[in-house]
């Protein structure tokens, strides 16, 4: 029998949103204060939202067992799926000695660490974020500031800040694409509002990053770089937001944010090359004779990151997505399929939530990164016993992460299949006149809960316009900063902490992470959701 949702099962919606927000409480408790690893924290509060769901949101014991299965499905595809391959192949990299190579290359463009963060964390992550998205940008750019010589605590919190900027544009714009269709808005619209928020804070993300590195002064130093950074990127991306539509604002705006860099830095350098403190001065870019490395050599060590590149553009063309998604085994989950009905005011009307999981085993990012693995290992030599004992050795590696990201989505699964996420929402929602302030912060909250804008987007969007025409504010305004305030959670979400931690080597160390994060998160999201005050009473002229 069918289960309808209820999303003030006390009687009282503060009362109803506290106890909500009981799952959300402990992982923060656990992460921030107690520094707990995050396999623990995750299956605390996983425990906590299960207990919650069916002893006062009454949803029957079989659904809420099943929904939180099925989450923990997913964390394990498409995500860990995503990480392990990604993981693998930088480990390739390494194990081969092409990694030194890299390193000397990057050092031969610029050897100040905080200029490759603007290179690698903000540039290059965001275009991994724009091809494939779903943790890849993170895994990868992290793994390699970590190689490159960077703390592995600042190379993660640092690719977690960066990867701010282009997350609504993620996976060709799919975010974008799921409010338009949850909203019932013009797609174009939508990325058009989302192209004149974000780029504000890409114009400022490079700043930011190398003062949170090296304070204000070192930033002083290297302003003209973050400037053409940050420009180049914001320019681009409002551009291709507001004329081209959600699918490329990412990739051409880290393409044009690489290539200015990468220009810019032959022509001008630094007065003072920073090094992290303690750190031996950078050394010259020389082969094994003291000579320079020949063009061949560096691109043989390159090689496994640009055929990624390639796999991902491939694996991101709609006729080869057609093609893959062909082969995709779709099992309807008996015992949750529209078993559980979402009612007013999330819903317009009584919705039946499908439960279908999908594993779409050739058109996934992660199957893309395990081609490129495949491929690169034929070029720098890597048999297949040596190809076999290295994954073998990457998945070990991973281990605490395969329980950590599995809990924490199943954690974003029982709350929005239980109301719990829909209760947050209604309450933050309830806000009056002041909703366009809170509107990003509901944003914010779905994708801390989901690891994911496109599911914060699917989760709101509708509740983000329903509000808005109660309130007299335009619904696209408030449905752009449903994803725009989503952003900025998505450097502390359990799911993007888990990722970071596994490609830096600091499992078991998330609660650090965390803490590192979670005030520059709140910080900027607090600044979307004044941007969006402005917007909806002062500045109206810059909606679409």
């Amino acid at each position: 029998m069918a289960w309808t949702q209820v999303y003030d099962p006390m009687g009282n919606l503060g009362l109803s949103a506290l106890i909500a927000a009981i799952p959300i409480i402990i992982i923060f408790y656990l992460l921030a204060v107690r520094r707990s690893p995050g396999q623990v924290a995750g299956a605390a509060a996983v425990v906590a939202a299960v207990l919650v769901a069916i002893l006062v949101y009454k949803m029957p014991v079989a659904t809420a067992l099943t929904a939180t299965g099925i989450g923990a499905l997913y964390g394990v595809f498409p995500i860990f799926w995503i990480v392990i391959t990604a993981i693998f192949l930088y480990n390739m990299t390494v194990e081969s000695g092409q990694f030194e190579i890299i390193k000397d290359s990057v050092a031969s463009v610029t050897d100040d660490r905080r200029l490759q963060a603007l290179l690698i964390a903000f540039a290059f992550g965001a275009f991994l974020e724009g091809s494939a998205g779903f943790g890849t940008p993170v895994a990868i750019s992290a793994g390699m500031l970590v190689g490159l010589g960077f703390n592995p605590l600042y190379a993660a919190g640092l690719c977690l800040i960066a990867n701010t900027a282009p997350v609504a544009f993620g996976g060709i714009g799919i975010p974008i694409i799921v409010a338009g269709q949850v909203s019932g808005l013009e797609t174009i619209k939508i990325s058009q509002m989302v192209g004149r928020q974000l780029p504000f804070l890409s114009v400022l993300i490079p700043m930011y990053l190398v003062v949170l590195m090296a304070g204000w002064k070192a930033m002083l130093e290297v302003l003209p770089a973050c400037v053409v950074a940050g420009v180049a990127f914001a320019g681009f991306q409002y551009f291709a937001s507001n004329f081209l539509g959600p699918e490329l604002p990412d990739i051409l705006s880290s393409l044009a944010c690489i290539i200015a860099l990468a220009i810019f830095l032959k022509c001008w350098k630094p007065a003072n090359i920073w090094r992290f403190p303690g750190e031996k001065p950078a050394q010259s870019c020389a082969g094994p004779k003291g000579h320079g490395y020949t063009f061949g050599q560096i691109m043989k060590a390159w090689s496994p990151f640009i055929i990624l590149t390639a796999m991902v553009i491939l694996w991101g063309l709609k006729p080869v997505q057609t093609v893959l998604d062909a082969a995709t085994i779709k099992w309807v989950v008996p015992g949750l399929d529209k078993m559980t009905i979402q009612v007013a005011p999330i819903m317009k009307e009584a919705t039946p939530m499908a439960a279908v999981f999908k594993i779409n085993y050739l058109s996934a990012a992660g199957t893309a990164l395990f081609f490129a693995s495949i491929i690169s290992a034929a070029i720098l030599g890597i048999g297949p016993a040596r190809f076999i004992s290295l994954l073998a050795k990457t998945f070990k590696q991973l281990r605490k992460p395969l329980i950590t990201i599995p809990c924490v989505l199943g954690l974003a699964y029982i709350m929005n299949f239980s109301g719990m996420s829909s209760t947050l929402g209604l309450f933050l929602a309830g806000t009056g006149s002041y909703f366009p302030f809170f509107a990003p912060l509901l944003g914010w909250v779905g994708v801390f809960l989901t690891g994911s804008d496109t599911s914060a987007n699917a989760l709101f969007s509708n509740l983000q316009v329903i509000t808005a025409q109660q309130v007299g504010v335009d619904p696209v305004l408030t449905v752009a900063a449903n994803s725009s305030g989503g952003v900025t959670g998505k450097m502390i979400s359990p799911q993007s902490i888990a990722v970071a931690t596994a490609a830096t080597g600091l499992v078991g160390k998330e609660g650090d992470l965390f803490r590192f994060a979670i005030f520059h998160s709140i910080g900027l999201a607090i600044v979307v959701g004044l941007m969006t005050l402005l917007q909806a009473y002062v500045l109206t002229w810059m909606i679409p």
